[in-house]
Order: structure tokens, then C-alpha cells, then sequence
């Protein structure tokens, strides 16, 4: 191993065990990435400077959403892994599908997740769906960041093979062979995670959340990008390979996603901002 390449930290992927219990730091990713964007959308609803007026989801609302955008989360996570990344192999073993703690989630069928929970969820309420989406994804980045920092410590999803004279920060993976790769996964944990968060808040701080729309068109279009760039660093799928030319699955599902941010982004520009309807009332 030539001597500019780094070693690869050693982890256990198991961050507390209990008897035969064990908790894995992934599933630590997604519970910390919950956690941390409820307290954080709390945060941006108690601001009433930056809906122009009262927020139009209360705080008991938010609370009890929760609970479906993590069913959304968990269940369009799988089903879009099993359907984009592999449907040949669940086909033939349908019982696989449902061992998440093996592994395998899509961050589209995520996402698609929980586009179908805020929808649900504003209908049955009387809620802005645009409104309800816009906090949804202001707080996204928290969880790709932790998610992808989760992968770093698995060693899965590693980057395609790098030169250490001119990558000395690559290394060599546990799983991914004799070959130095880029650290893709903390490429993908500072675009999709630290980069994009930092956008939305700046935009939420500029007032976007008074045009709904804005913050949705903006987390879908930046992360569509983000995702774009990160895989021309990332090793495709080992089942899928490249689709066509240097195209991933990656690459491709995140297309849609930066048309249609641009088409909301642009919607919400036209709108111009939209005054709060909701009347005061006291929240815990």
C-alpha cells in the first residue's frame, strides 16, 4: 500500500449493544436526524419574523407529524431501494424486503416518502401542503448529513478509485478492494448535508418561507445537483454498474428532482409573498 494512502479508521458499526440488543450507528443516523430537525423546525415555527406573522402549522401539528414523515421516511426508503437499485433480487427473495436492518434505502423513494406524508398530513389538517413541505425539507439536510457520515463508519458506499498523488486524503475500504478511493460518502455528507443546509437557512433568514414553494423548489433542485456531483465520485452500485456511459441510478432519479425544484422556485417567485392566515394563539 503506497504510503501517501490513508487509513481507513476502524469502526464498529454497532454503537451500543445490550445483551444480544444491538444499535447500529445507522439507525442512530436516522433517530439523531429526526430528533435534531423536529427541535430545529420547533425553532423556525416560534419565529414569527420569518413567516411575516404566525406560522400556519402550530406546534402540537408539527409534533404529531412526526410520526408520519418517519413512517414516510422508513417506508419510501425501502420500497424505493428495492424498486430503483435492486427489484431482481427481491423478486426472488420477497422476504428480504422487509430485514431493514440488513440495509438498503433510497434517499429518492425517501423523499417521495414524504412527499405523500405531507400531503396526507396538511389534507386531513387544513395545513399549506407548500407551507408543510417547505419545513419538512428546511431540516433534510440534518438527516443526510448524519446519514451519510453513517456510511462513512460502515465503509459502504465508497468512492470510485483515486489517485494518492493527487487525492491524498484517499483510502483504502475494508469492502471495496486493494484500490485507493475518494471518501465519497464525506463528500456527499458536506454537499447534501452541510452545503444544502446552509442555502435554506440563508434563504429562510432572506424570508423565503413567505413565498411556499421556495424552500421545497430550492432543497430539491440543491440537492438534485449536490447528488449529481457527488456520484461522479461515488462507485456505482455493484448490481447495476453504470446505466449508460458514465450515467448512475444516482444521477439519473436526481434529474426529475432539479426540474421540478426549478419549476417551484420559479411558481414561488411569480406568487410573490403570501401573508400569514393563521390567527395567534398561544403554543407551548
Amino acid at each position: 500500500m503506497p504510503l501517501a494512502v490513508l487509513p481507513f479508521p476502524v469502526f464498529d458499526p454497532v454503537a451500543i449493544s445490550f445483551g444480544p440488543f444491538a444499535i447500529r450507528w445507522y439507525a442512530l443516523a436516522y433517530i439523531g436526524g429526526i430528533v435534531f430537525g423536529w427541535f430545529y423546525a420547533r425553532r423556525i415555527i416560534r419565529n414569527r419574523k420569518l413567516w411575516g406573522g404566525d406560522a400556519p402549522i402550530t406546534l402540537p401539528q408539527w409534533d404529531d407529524f412526526i410520526l408520519w414523515v418517519t413512517l414516510g421516511i422508513i417506508l419510501g426508503g425501502r420500497i424505493g431501494y428495492v424498486l430503483f437499485y435492486n427489484p431482481a433480487h427481491f423478486a426472488a427473495h420477497p422476504a428480504e424486503i422487509i430485514r431493514l436492518w440488513e440495509g438498503g434505502m433510497s434517499f429518492h423513494g425517501g423523499f417521495l416518502g414524504c412527499v405523500v406524508a405531507v400531503m396526507a398530513f396538511a389534507k386531513r389538517h387544513g395545513i399549506s401542503i407548500l407551507s408543510l413541505g417547505d419545513l419538512t425539507c428546511a431540516v433534510g439536510p440534518v438527516g443526510l448529513f448524519l446519514g451519510r457520515l453513517a456510511n462513512f463508519i460502515n465503509g459502504e458506499l465508497w468512492g470510485r478509485p483515486a489517485d494518492p498523488a493527487t487525492v491524498p486524503w484517499a483510502m483504502v475500504f475494508p469492502h471495496g478492494g486493494p484500490l485507493p478511493r475518494h471518501p465519497s460518502q464525506l463528500y456527499e455528507a458536506g454537499l447534501e448535508g452541510v452545503a444544502l443546509f446552509v442555502l435554506l437557512a440563508v434563504l429562510i433568514r432572506f424570508g423565503a418561507l413567505k413565498r411556499p414553494g421556495l424552500i421545497i423548489g430550492a432543497f430539491a433542485a440543491g440537492y438534485g445537483c449536490a447528488r449529481i456531483t457527488g456520484e461522479l465520485f461515488r462507485e456505482p452500485d455493484a448490481q447495476l454498474g453504470f446505466l449508460f456511459g458514465h450515467t448512475t441510478m444516482g444521477m439519473l432519479l436526481s434529474l426529475p428532482m432539479i426540474v421540478a425544484g426549478i419549476v417551484l422556485i420559479a411558481a414561488a417567485l411569480r406568487r410573490g409573498p403570501v401573508p400569514s392566515t393563521r390567527q395567534s394563539e398561544a403554543t407551548p
